[in-house]
């Protein structure tokens, strides 16, 4: 008589930002659903970010629970609470937090060693080297997860491991990226997504700990198991299947995470609370006629200038555009503007502002919305197509000018904006990047409107929307993969004992 199917136990370190937390707290959920036995290794501000979402999966007799260890900031020059990329200022160099998640290996690996049931496996963000060596110690297996998708891990691939370009001094001039079925074009600025890597000075502590920590990324990643990633086969399937080739790995996708959501409570909390009630968003909305609001968000870790905002907000009222318009910080310089310039008397119900975090997945799944605005990161993307929303493209740094180009070039759902300069992560807008009001007018008017062409971006958006739901129901590709995923971890597991 054969035992019993083992249940498996995955512990998982999510990257404490919410572009990396938020679809691995789905992916979480997603294999306890499966019958998985799951153990989340975060810190208290972040798993207070999320608890209300977890507890309501332990109430549906999910098999989860969420251990806090306490970060060590002030080692690293932060203060007390800091515990997520988007809570740093534009001044706090981004590997100081990842430093202090450095200090976390001795503790989180003595709460692994005393869990019961051990875990079987580990899943990381890419972004956390160092459970490459908790999971050999524990002679366990480790999965990657990485932020975006096919696309672009493998475009960042080809960028970092060739030598194409090696005695390249023109930031600007765009080279061909090559052996991708498509054909990208990407300046060196790009291909790297932070402004002027060149100009680093070599002893530059920012520069020297950051390459170290890349490199430290890149052989955890080469010592890992599989990739996991937040997308679905029927999106990028030559570039799902030349990125095992180029990583030499299992390569799972296993998305979009998103749509596990299933509850309005479950979508409006996704990540961080809502700074508005997601009820008045709604009621907002249900004015509005089907496909007329452009959605407005430019992310969690995008520090944008003054200057900025008044340009975007100008090219706003310019449109006539019916916008929910999401901004981040509202500083002082910024509440002096909304005051005395008039602006908000001037659109008046044309606009809906949030400051602080939205209820995103909410907002672009209502029928009243006909466009996004989006800085190109992973989930915002994902999300789009979920819903069948076009996209004028606005990216900024680190994998979103290859996002970007996904979008606009490969998926064809997208109207670029016109930015071609980076900034650096963290860091504030430049000359060189500022968008006018007249650019963002042109280009919202373009997605909005658009003709023959902006109703065939429309009808790939809702046709992509369709196949991403199918992804995510029983027997698609998604949820065929986790659980093949699923089934493999637990026959290597076999092969080690």
């Amino acid at each position: 008589m054969s035992s019993p199917p083992k249940t498996l136990h995955f512990a998982v370190f999510p990257l404490p930002a919410q572009g990396h937390m938020v679809p691995m707290i789905d992916i979480a959920r997603i294999l306890a659903h499966h019958g998985c036995t799951i153990t989340i290794i975060t810190t208290p501000v972040n798993a207070n970010r999320f608890n209300s979402v977890i507890e309501r999966a332990i109430e549906h007799k999910l098999d989860i629970r969420v251990v806090e260890l306490e970060l060590r900031l002030a080692d690293v020059g932060l203060p007390e609470g800091c515990e997520s990329l988007d809570m740093l200022s534009s001044a706090d160099p981004w590997f100081k937090l990842l430093g202090a998640i450095d200090m976390l290996e001795e503790p989180a690996e003595q709460v692994l060693r005393g869990l019961s049931p051990a875990p079987d496996c580990i899943i990381s963000d890419n972004f956390i080297p160092w459970t490459t060596d908790v999971a050999r110690r524990l002679n366990i297996p480790r999965l990657v997860f990485h932020g975006p998708g096919c696309f672009s891990i493998l475009c960042m691939h080809i960028a970092t491991s060739t030598n194409m370009f090696d005695g390249i001094e023109s930031d600007s001039q765009p080279f061909v990226l090559p052996g991708l079925p498509h054909r990208i074009e990407v300046t060196k600025l790009q291909a790297f997504g932070n402004s002027k890597p060149n100009t680093a000075k070599p002893r530059d502590p920012d520069t020297s700990e950051a390459k170290t920590y890349i490199e430290r990324v890149r052989e955890g990643e080469k010592a890992a198991y599989g990739i996991l990633v937040n997308s679905f086969k029927e999106l990028e399937p030559e570039y799902a299947q030349e990125l095992a080739k180029a990583k030499d790995k299992k390569v799972w996708c296993i998305g979009p995470v998103s749509l596990f959501n299933k509850s309005d409570l479950d979508i409006a909390e996704r990540g961080n609370k809502a700074t508005i009630n997601e009820h008045d968003c709604l009621k907002w909305l249900e004015g509005r006629e089907p496909g007329s609001v452009v959605y407005v968000c430019l992310g969690t870790l995008t520090h944008t200038s003054t200057e900025q905002i008044i340009e975007l907000g100008s090219g706003l009222e310019m449109t006539g555009v019916p916008f929910v318009w999401c901004i981040r910080n509202k500083t002082e310089e910024l509440a002096k503007w909304f005051s005395e310039s008039g602006f908000v008397e001037r659109v008046g119900d044309q606009g809906l502002i949030i400051y602080g975090w939205a209820p995103q997945v909410l907002i672009l799944s209502h029928r009243a919305i006909g466009g996004f605005l989006t800085h190109c990161g992973w989930n915002s993307t994902l999300e789009a197509i979920c819903s069948g929303v076009p996209m004028v493209t606005w990216p900024h740094f680190a994998d979103q000018f290859y996002n970007e180009k996904f979008i606009v070039q490969v998926l064809k759902i997208g109207v670029r904006i016109g930015v071609e300069i980076p900034v650096v992560m963290g860091g504030q807008d430049t000359i060189e990047t500022l968008v006018k009001k007249e650019e963002v007018k042109v280009a919202i008017e373009c997605l909005m409107n658009g003709g023959d062409e902006g109703e065939e971006r429309r009808k790939r958006a809702r046709e992509l929307a369709e196949t991403a739901k199918r992804a995510m129901n029983d027997g698609g590709s998604s949820i065929l993969n986790m659980t093949s995923m699923i089934q493999d971890i637990t026959e290597q597991l076999a092969v080690n004992e």
